[in-house]
């Protein structure tokens, strides 16, 4: 019965959060054992009694700090000296300004906000199909929870009890190489439609973007920078992220007023609040996982499947695909490492920080698709086109996407060669 109360929950659009909360109150119910509901507070306090956790809401106040304050247009145009003159200039500033924002940001959902106000209308007024700019600015939102710093990251790092800094560090190849693939997508797709013009800034112009710029960028180098040189852990790097998008937003920008401050922490506050939420409820439903031993059984039955590391990793990305379509990203991550991450390390000498990078990419794909795709319908939102014409323009990122998640299963150096 606990299995169908939590599929009838989950269907019924109750919250997740206590969907989970209540799943684990009635298995203990059910069983009979009453005395586990003196655990029951301990559990949930317990799951965000940690640290590390501190940097989820600090890298939203950077986010939301910097789109505020004017960071994120500036970051744009600062794209605009890289790659604007190519033809399909707009697209190759998308995804290079998608690229910096992942280094910022942290949260898919956030990113592709944030980048669908500032890039759909520009792409649409260059002559750009409406659902394309949708979809590539949707799909450099993918690469938030792998490029460092990624709130995915952070939880995983908790659950698995492995260093967040080092997390960070084994997603910068995985991180780059998607964004290289995600440039021959680009490239591919322009064979098939010819992109618009793109127009090379002058030297007055590419002086100007430069200096605006330089401040911008010192946000991505303060937070991976610290964490590579040993200068601060990601929580306090996330500190000094959020402190210097105020500075910069209010006296070298001045896009950013302190009357504005109230409302951004309140969003901040208040997004933060139902993942923290989230994350309490998800570890009274592990600890009923547990408890129940279901990692010996799942690994009982994976072991009649397969013996190959790199098997097992792609067994693990087609369950994952398929919860992830219909659980939020955060929620599905708490559920399924408890149970699959020892079969991983302990069956198949998979260490934990490959594991982590495939999981996390894995399931945030669930994000662009559908039946639920939370990022399809954010981007949708952002900009008006209907989220299924969004995900047909999408399609050849997703493949990329998923090449990369082969390429990671099978060569573990991809993500342990900087560690």
């Amino acid at each position: 019965m606990t299995l169908v109360v939590f599929a009838v929950l989950l269907l019924g659009a109750v919250p997740i959060a206590l969907v989970l909360a209540l799943t684990a109150a009635w298995y203990i119910a059910d069983s009979g054992n009453t005395l586990l509901f003196a655990s029951y507070p301990q559990q949930l306090y317990g799951a965000i009694e940690n640290y590390g956790l501190l940097a989820i809401p600090l890298f939203m106040l950077a986010g939301e700090l910097m789109n505020e304050g004017g960071l994120t247009r500036r970051l744009i145009d600062l794209a605009r000296i890289l790659v604007g003159g190519f033809r399909g200039g707009l697209v190759y500033i998308n995804l290079v300004a998608n690229m910096m924002m992942a280094a910022i940001v942290g949260s898919a959902a956030s990113q592709i906000a944030i980048m669908s106000r500032a890039m759909v209308p520009a792409m649409e007024k260059d002559g750009y199909d409406k659902s394309f700019a949708a979809a590539i600015t949707a799909a450099g939102g993918l690469l938030s929870p792998i490029i460092p710093p990624s709130m995915l990251f952070v939880l995983y790092g908790v659950m698995a009890q492995v260093p967040i800094a080092d997390m960070f560090i084994a997603g910068i190849i995985p991180g780059l190489m998607m964004g290289g693939l995600f440039f021959l997508a680009i490239a591919a797709v322009g064979l098939v439609q010819q992109y618009p013009e793109g127009q090379w800034p002058t030297r007055a112009q590419a002086k100007r973007f430069l200096l605006m710029g330089l401040p911008a960028m010192t946000i991505p180098l303060i937070i991976i920078g610290g964490i590579l040189a040993g200068l601060a852990t990601p929580t306090e790097s996330a500190a000094l992220a959020s402190l210097a998008a105020l500075l910069i937003g209010r006296y070298v920008y001045r896009d950013l007023t302190f009357a504005r401050l109230p409302e951004i922490l309140r969003r901040t506050a208040f997004n933060a609040g139902l993942v923290i939420m989230l994350i309490g409820a998800a570890g009274v439903f592990g600890w009923v996982v547990v408890y129940e031993q279901l990692p010996q059984m799942a690994a009982a039955w994976i072991a009649e499947v397969t013996e190959s590391p790199f098997a097992f990793l792609m067994l693990v990305v087609g369950i994952l695909l398929l919860v992830g379509m219909i659980v939020d990203g955060i929620a599905a991550l708490i559920l399924v490492v408890p149970i699959l991450l020892p079969i991983a390390q302990n069956q198949f000498d998979i260490t934990a920080f490959q594991f982590g990078v495939v999981v996390c990419l894995t399931l945030v794909l669930g994000l662009l698709t559908p039946p639920v795709g939370a990022g399809l319908f954010i981007s949708s939102s952002m900009t008006g086109v209907p989220p299924m014409r969004i995900f047909r323009a999408l399609l050849p990122f997703l493949l990329m996407s998923l090449l990369a998640l082969v390429l990671l299963a099978w060569q573990p150096w991809l993500t342990l060669a900087l560690l």
